[in-house]
């Protein structure tokens, strides 16, 4: 992968860093609306200005998608999609749970996925074909966790309905478990792989929002809902799943 792999990590500490400063001073901070319980702080733009600089500096041919700036063309197959902060909501409300997160593609998969939580030091990372971790230790899902020994992620689309969401939540109560939603689809996928959730759910996610997060899920042994990768960063994408080995119930199979 030419350094990607070592690069994608630093790209994104160095990223979490920034954006951790200005969670630091969240009261001078600048926040917009793009829609109903849809923000975008300076924050995000300032890293997103910062990750785009750092990967154009070390693969000028690569290809770069993000969630606030112009897509930019790749000329060596290898795309980066980045998300400068997923969880934007919670950042602005001082609440400690989003990430910065970076995926890589090629040949319409997603060969390196990362989701920096710089406020609890964690750096999730997935390889295609080589595993996840969490640090230094390996991901592995548990693949016998019933529905009423823990929680279902979920996650809510200004994009779609809400009768479907509506429905899961019935459905997982029905089944006897619980639902758990961080407004961070990027942080919940990670928490699929290291075992915290026992799946997460959402009817509609960007690519930047959940690429990294389902290569993290199928590396560390648990079900993902397969997808175009390409299709996903030019469309995204409904039903966006990420599973442990056993979450087969609830009406949210993948």
């Amino acid at each position: 992968m030419d350094n990607r792999n070592e690069a994608a990590v630093d790209i994104a500490r160095s990223g979490g860093a920034l954006a951790l400063d200005y969670f630091r001073r969240l009261g001078s901070l600048v926040i917009e609306d793009k829609g109903p319980q849809d923000f975008v702080s300076e924050a995000d733009k300032a890293v997103e200005v910062h990750v785009r600089k750092m990967i154009e500096e070390a693969f000028p041919a690569d290809g770069i998608v993000g969630e606030e700036d112009a897509p930019k063309p790749s000329r060596s197959g290898y795309t980066w999609v980045i998300d400068p902060i997923d969880g934007t909501t919670n950042f602005i409300s001082a609440i400690p749970a989003w990430t910065v997160v970076i995926a890589v593609v090629k040949d319409d998969q997603t060969q390196i996925g990362v989701t920096c939580d710089p406020i609890h030091e964690e750096m999730y990372l997935a390889i295609r074909g080589a595993g996840a971790w969490l640090n230094d230790e390996r991901l592995v899902c548990p693949t016998d966790t019933e529905m009423t020994r823990g929680s279902i992620g979920t996650g809510f689309s200004n994009r779609i309905s809400k009768s479907g969401s509506v429905r899961l939540i019935d459905s997982v109560l029905t089944e006897g478990g619980i639902f758990h939603r961080n407004a961070s689809g990027a942080l919940s996928l990670a928490y699929v792989a290291a075992g915290r959730l026992i799946g997460y759910v959402e009817e509609h996610m960007n690519a930047w929002d959940c690429l990294a997060g389902q290569l993290l899920v199928a590396e560390a042994g648990g079900c993902i809902e397969e997808q175009s990768a390409d299709d996903m960063m030019a469309n995204g994408g409904a039903r966006r799943r990420g599973k442990q080995g056993r979450f087969q119930r609830s009406g949210a199979n993948c």
